[in-house]
Order: structure tokens, then sequence, then C-alpha cells
């Protein structure tokens, strides 16, 4: 299971009320400080509500951040989170 794979598991099990994207964009960031652009290691994740309930944008941030922290170390270098 790839790294994509395995937060896409993670958070659909928490964040059922959300749909959820995925996106790797290790490749944008090839030749940066010698950086090949592959390993999965720039993730952007984009939770976009089902319904009109209230949510805490710094708390889902917070949420994610805790869930991944074996990703971080694992070798996640860089995750952008955008809440719809």
């Amino acid at each position: 299971m790839n790294r994509k794979q395995r937060i896409d598991k993670i958070l659909s099990n928490k964040f059922d009320n959300f749909l959820l994207e995925i996106i790797d964009n290790s490749n944008l960031h090839k030749g940066h400080n010698n950086f090949t652009g592959s390993g999965e290691t720039h993730i952007k994740i984009i939770l976009t509500k089902k319904d009109n309930s209230s949510l805490n944008r710094l708390n889902i941030h917070r949420i994610i951040n805790s869930l991944l922290e074996e990703e971080f170390k694992s070798g996640l270098h860089s995750l952008e989170i955008k809440i719809n």
C-alpha cells in the first residue's frame, strides 16, 4: 500500500462526513535541494463537507497532523490541507 492509500484509509475512517481527495505533489518539488520528485513526500489533502454542519478548521488540522504522525516519521515531508 502506498502513502496516498494509507492516508486515504486513515482519514476516511475519521472524516466520514467529508469527501476526501489526496494528491501527491512531490513531482512539483523536483530539483529543489537535489530532490528527485519521487517518494510521495509532498501531499495535498482536500476535504469537502457533505453537509452544513459547523466545523472547527484548526481542530481538523490538529486531528489530521496527529493521525498522520507515523507518515511524517516515515518520510512525509510536506502536508497541505484545504477544507471546503
